[in-house]
């Protein structure tokens, strides 16, 4: 009989900063798919082998449980008893749920208006006190950062370290399942700890000799919430793609270092190239992401209409990093009614071009 997955932390222990008295806090999250395209592709060249990594699939459908399921693991190593997170949605939700997993309390800070339902009921289920603050992300995370400076609680935002040990494991799953590393990597950035996370995963096993290289990195913004791209904080960010409406990322630095390191680009993409991208995902490839993770798709199609991939033979993979039904309202607004019809078989058959 085939090992069950553990979880990422004691599947990949050997990488990550845990000893064999660190608390396995799992709800066996990571060993997600990576979906050969078989469609959307051919829009990129010819040459053009693209995979992507849908960590919709995680226990709370975004990425953000491989971070969490270290940071509850070393904060339960270190005695806490409460955690706290500002948070668009998908970091609430799995702090939220590893906390309870864990047996103590969380708490949430969110932005007032601007998360999506699928992602606030995730985190009031799992029982975390969530608070709606009267601001956007960024003064959440000041808020939060200032009662872990002063209060005995554990801030399990991407500042936490442990967190990006956790979200590197995507690059080392990306690695084992295609016996390399791709030639490009792209992903939606937002706060910027999962560019940060992938490209620490990427350089250790470059470093350790498990792969040759490492692929340059390619990471796309929302238009109206691009300061990584712009090279000044965004004041008011907006965009449909709440997952990354952030205007000063946390890990800018990190990002802008995996950024040169890798050769890699930053782009910003725009609310209708996001909705287009994020149609097409579900439409033609029959992956369901929420808008933000759909930032990756619009972004490659946007440097291929430039000609970055012109002759290329390559390898890429895309991270979708949550998925659809973290944003039912976004699903349901952009579909279409159903056809009518009666309750009779040869207007239905006839209907459907049957007969």
């Amino acid at each position: 009989m085939a090992r069950a997955w553990p979880g990422v932390v004691e599947h990949y222990a050997e990488w990550l900063p845990v000893t064999g008295v660190t608390p396995r806090i799992t709800l066996l999250e990571g060993n997600t798919p990576l979906i050969r395209s078989e469609h959307l592709a051919q829009r990129l060249g010819d040459g053009v082998a693209l995979y992507f990594k849908y960590e919709g699939v995680n226990p709370t459908c975004s990425f953000k449980d491989r971070g969490m399921t270290m940071a509850l693991s070393k904060a339960v190593e270190e005695g806490a008893k409460v955690t706290i997170c500002a948070s668009t949605g998908n970091t609430s939700a799995a702090a939220a749920a590893y906390s309870t997993r864990a047996g103590i309390e969380s708490v949430v800070l969110l932005p007032d208006g601007y998360v999506a339902l699928g992602k606030l009921a995730q985190a009031l289920a799992y029982g975390a006190r969530t608070l709606a603050i009267d601001g956007d992300f960024d003064d959440c995370l000041a808020l939060v950062k200032a009662i872990a400076e002063s209060y005995p609680v554990a801030l399990v935002n991407s500042l936490n370290p442990y967190r990006l040990q956790g979200q590197k494991t995507a690059a080392f799953e990306i690695c084992d399942r295609l016996e390399r590393a791709p030639d490009f990597h792209a992903l939606p950035v937002g706060n910027a700890g999962n560019i940060t996370s992938y490209w620490m995963g990427y350089t250790e096993y470059h470093e350790a000799g498990v792969v040759d290289a490492r692929p340059a990195m390619l990471g796309f913004q929302a238009e109206g919430a691009c300061p990584i791209v712009a090279g000044e904080v965004c004041e008011r960010p907006e965009t449909v793609a709440t997952a990354i409406r952030i205007g000063n990322p946390a890990r800018w630095q990190e990002a802008a270092t995996a950024l040169d390191e890798s050769g890699g680009r930053i782009e910003a993409v725009t609310d209708e190239e996001i909705l287009e991208a994020y149609r097409e995902l579900s439409g033609e490839e029959g992956i369901f992401c929420e808008p933000a993770s759909a930032a990756s798709w619009a972004g490659l199609k946007k440097l291929a209409a430039e000609g970055f991939f012109e002759g290329e033979e390559c390898t890429i993979a895309a991270t979708l990093t949550g998925h659809g039904l973290k944003d039912p309202d976004r699903a349901v607004e952009m579909a279409e009614e159903p056809e009518k019809a009666p309750n009779d078989l040869e207007t239905v058959a006839k209907m459907l071009g049957l007969a």
